[in-house]
């Protein structure tokens, strides 16, 4: 199969002169599985990634570490048999691996300088899309119970009409383009209409190319407002800009650095800026009408349940901080929330009481799709939550500097929404070789935002 041609942009003003940037750096095969989360079979290009057995039966309880200095709850042990009688079964996670996209025509699409040579255009039309005085109109807007509403229960949503999900990016413009290749395929077309994008946040930082992904999504979200949403991860909330320097919350923090390195450019100043207006805006989660929730990180942890009962403020700022900044603890039953990090650990007895009280409130959820934790899969459904079961996927196609161990090619993911069930993964067989052509292993002690070099074909 060929992906689709290279994309039209409309055409604008010659750019005043400006300082140089300074640079830093199918055949497809769906597998349903017996078990939520279990790996898909060999490919291609399956030596790249780390060997993972096939899930058996539920292995006896056993107590999990904690993580990260998380303090640990006295009962951590996976759900028993009896427990999982209780509950409605989902069907099996199913996997599509996608083998046989254009790989030359996804390598020339991703390319930076192509995306850079459009920066005023992109800047331009998305800072007049933004300054409309009803909104940008993005995908879910309509469903906000006001303009600032960020956690949005989707009133009205066409199933039959494909959504794809993109989790975290850092940066990873090959990724990027892949993914938006094989939505363009008509064999992964499942229903009518053009495809609307949800992505789950976390486009830049970790080196990678962050300006022209951010350039990039601005492109996806001017051209189709309506069938785009971006979902606030922890490094977009993290940056800011006090009027003279950009400055980040988390770490690793080189976006922000690229940026402040360049305040004298203009068009990447004022890229940096629509950064900020659009994530202060964004939703930190949607709540579809099948029970389906969306976040970048996780829910309102146990701690906050009772005030959120009590007053139903979905918006309440430690809940948006959790949609965006908490883990998922692969098998912990609880985990005491740790309100000394942002970044607290739950369990899968902590989703079900969240499942249980967003019923009452009429926000009912019953499994979730996230990204935020880098999983070496690139994908995880963790079978302790078989009950309400959470989906994780990230489009990261190299091994960050800050990820100790496995290969260093990876297969990045995304996901398409089934009504009533866990996302179907597509995993993405971007060519090993091209992976490290694309991305040359950084310097230890670099903190470019871009590799060093202009990808080769």
């Amino acid at each position: 199969m060929t992906s689709a041609g290279g994309r039209e942009v409309p055409e604008s003003d010659p750019p005043r002169e400006q300082p140089a940037i300074a640079e830093a750096h199918p055949v497809m095969t769906v597998v349903p599985k017996n078990e939520p989360g279990a790996p898909g079979p060999s490919s291609p290009l399956g030596a790249l990634a780390a060997d993972v057995p096939a899930l058996g039966p539920e292995p006896p309880p056993a107590a999990a570490a904690p993580l990260d200095g998380e303090p640990a709850s006295r009962s951590e042990s996976l759900p028993s048999d009896q427990d999982l009688s209780k509950v409605a079964a989902f069907a099996p996670l199913e996997i599509v691996e996608v083998n046989d996209l254009d790989w030359k025509a996804v390598l020339n699409r991703a390319s930076p300088s192509s995306i850079r040579s459009e920066i005023r255009s992109t800047v331009e039309r998305m800072e007049g899309l933004l300054d409309r005085a009803d909104g940008p109109g993005m995908l879910f807007d309509k469903s906000r119970a006001d303009p600032t509403d960020q956690v949005i229960k989707i009133s009205d949503f066409d199933a039959e009409i494909p959504l794809w999900i993109i989790g975290d990016l850092h940066g990873d413009l090959l990724a990027l383009e892949a993914a938006l290749a094989a939505m363009r395929q008509p064999d992964l077309q499942p229903g009518e209409g053009p495809p609307r994008i949800l992505f789950l946040g976390d486009l830049f930082d970790d080196e990678g190319f962050g300006l022209e992904i951010l350039l990039r999504v601005f492109e996806l979200i001017v051209d189709a407002p309506d069938r785009v949403c971006v979902i606030a991860g922890n490094h977009d909330e993290a940056l800011s800009y006090d009027g003279g320097r950009y400055s980040s919350s988390v770490t690793p923090s080189d976006f922000a650095d690229f940026l402040n390195a360049n305040l004298t450019h203009e068009w990447i100043e004022r890229a940096g800026k629509l950064a900020v207006r659009l994530f202060t805006n964004a939703p930190r989660a949607l709540v579809f009408p099948d029970g389906l929730l969306a976040a970048h990180g996780g829910f309102p942890l146990v701690d906050l349940h009772s005030d959120l009962a009590e007053s139903g403020e979905w918006n309440n700022p430690m809940c948006l901080s959790d949609f965006v900044w908490t883990r998922a603890h692969p098998k912990a039953r609880r985990k005491m929330p740790n309100r000394f990090s942002r970044g607290s650990q739950f369990g899968y007895e902590d989703f079900a009481a969240f499942c249980s009280l967003s019923a009452g409130l009429g926000r009912p959820v019953t499994h979730m799709v996230r990204g935020h934790d880098h999983v070496e899969e690139r994908y995880a459904s963790f079978p302790a939550y078989r009950a309400n079961p959470l989906l994780t996927t990230v489009a990261l196609s190299r091994r960050l500097s800050r990820e100790a161990f496995g290969p260093y090619e990876r297969v990045p993911t995304m996901a398409r929404y089934v009504e009533g069930g866990l996302p179907s993964v597509y995993r993405l067989h971007i060519p090993a070789e091209m992976i490290r052509a694309y991305y040359p292993q950084p310097a230890a002690d670099s903190i470019d935002n871009h590799p060093s070099r202009e990808p080769q074909p």
